[in-house]
């Protein structure tokens, strides 16, 4: 796919983040954007500063119904999809003893489930093109673990799991598959999450917020720069950031021993993150 001029590019969770940045870059490149989002005024905001009015809409990705009547519009209307990235998604940040199941089932619904609704709605209008592209959006937490991140782990391994196997089962077609996995990336994402207990001991949402800005490495035009030359370059995994490609080496040397790296990690936060000791678990930063 030699650039993005004309086509058409379905992005979920568009109205922020890496999600905006990938809509305002393809928009300079003249593709044809069909975006959604749950957060309707800022998905409006998005348009207003695009260069070109685009197909928009408010949804759910967690409700199948909706996005597969949003895939039959996009063919309807813009003659469907030449490049599907599902980029939604959700945090929580809990151990797995404390986690409850409501806070885990929506985060699987959105993380997972809404990428493989995203997927099956739209395969058989990209297997109608003479090149298209779905691109699954993962985490560096897809590639390795750490405590507190069980349910968001979970949900991203299950993302590159899935995008593996359908890149075996797309060889030899029109369609690239990728499994994307950003490192730290300046999004509201934290800001946004459900967190309860992040990585050494923090509870306090404003300290949580502070701490993931702080091991972020990277921002959202530079990760949708990144993400868009890996499509163009047809790489099945696409790591985003020098965090991601750090410790994606790491993991490989060292499969079994990576988890004693994050044990260092989190005596360093220790050190350098106020803990709150509060016996109650911290209500969300922001309910979905």
């Amino acid at each position: 796919m030699k650039n993005f001029k004309t086509k058409v590019v379905v992005i979920t969770g568009a109205a922020s983040g890496i999600g905006r940045a990938l809509a305002l870059q393809l928009d300079r490149e003249d593709a044809v954007l069909a975006l959604v989002d749950k957060d309707a005024s800022a998905l409006a905001a998005l348009n207003d500063a695009t260069g070109h009015r685009h197909l928009v809409q408010e949804l759910d990705v967690a409700d199948r119904k909706a996005v597969y009547q949003f895939a039959a519009r996009v063919s309807t209307e813009l003659g469907g999809a030449d490049v599907v990235i599902n980029n939604a998604g959700v945090a929580v940040s809990q151990t797995i003893a404390e986690l409850d199941y409501d806070d885990f089932e929506w985060l699987f619904n959105i993380n997972f489930w809404g990428m493989v609704y995203g997927t099956k709605a739209f395969l058989p209008q990209l297997l109608t093109k003479p090149e298209a592209a779905i691109v699954n959006v993962s985490s560096l937490f897809g590639l390795l673990s750490i405590p507190t991140q069980g349910a968001y782990n979970a949900s991203k391994f299950a993302i590159r799991g899935f995008t593996e196997a359908l890149q075996a089962e797309l060889k030899g077609t029109n369609i690239t598959a990728h499994s994307v996995h950003p490192g730290g990336i300046r999004t509201n994402i934290a800001r946004n999450a459900r967190l309860y207990q992040a990585p050494g001991g923090v509870s306090d949402a404003e300290a949580g917020v502070d701490l993931f800005s702080r091991i972020s490495f990277t921002d959202a035009d530079k990760a949708a720069s990144i993400l868009l030359k890996g499509i163009q370059n047809k790489r099945a995994r696409i790591l985003i950031g020098p965090d991601a490609v750090a410790l994606d080496i790491v993991q490989r040397l060292f499969p079994k021993q990576y988890t004693n790296a994050f044990n260092l990690f989190e005596q360093l936060l220790n050190r350098l993150t106020p803990l709150n000791k509060a016996k109650a678990p911290l209500t969300e930063i922001t309910k979905a």
